[in-house]
């Protein structure tokens, strides 16, 4: 009998190759950056997190900007692969631009937005609003 999680891995596969040909059909501007950072982004009571994975990247090669309610991540990866005294065989490693973009929901707190940078994977907390107490109205019959 197979798993529950068995049985969906094909699903979710075939999920990412559609999500895949679809950004690059609706953003052919993204064709302009190297490379899309891995990212895991989940939700808590208190807070969304997004986690970028940037390997070889430092918090100076990376900007975050929000503008109308969307979080933006780019940066530049560089190697130094000038030097003539090496003879590369393979280069797998990928250097150039890269950019992320997140639509945030309305029960963010924007103004609170953290982010730090630990052993190339980049965090950004973004906590919820607090919720404020509902006051419950009584109807009065008359």
């Amino acid at each position: 009998m197979l798993a529950r999680r068995d049985f969906f891995d094909p699903f979710v596969e075939l999920q990412r190759e559609i999500d895949k040909l679809f950004e690059d059909f609706l953003a052919p501007s993204r064709r302009d950056y190297a490379f899309t950072p891995r990212v895991d982004a989940y939700e808590t009571d208190k807070e969304l997190m997004i986690e970028v994975e940037l390997p070889g990247m430092k918090k100076e090669d990376v900007k975050i900007t929000i503008e109308d309610g969307v979080l933006t991540i780019k940066g530049e990866r560089k190697f130094n692969r000038e030097d003539k005294n090496r003879n590369y065989k393979i280069i797998e490693r990928v250097e150039g631009k890269f950019e992320r973009s997140f639509t945030l929901p309305e029960y963010v707190d924007i103004e609170k937005i953290k982010a730090k940078f630990d052993d190339g994977i980049l965090k950004i907390e973004i906590p919820k609003k607090e919720e404020k107490a509902r006051k419950v109205i009584d109807i009065k019959v008359e």
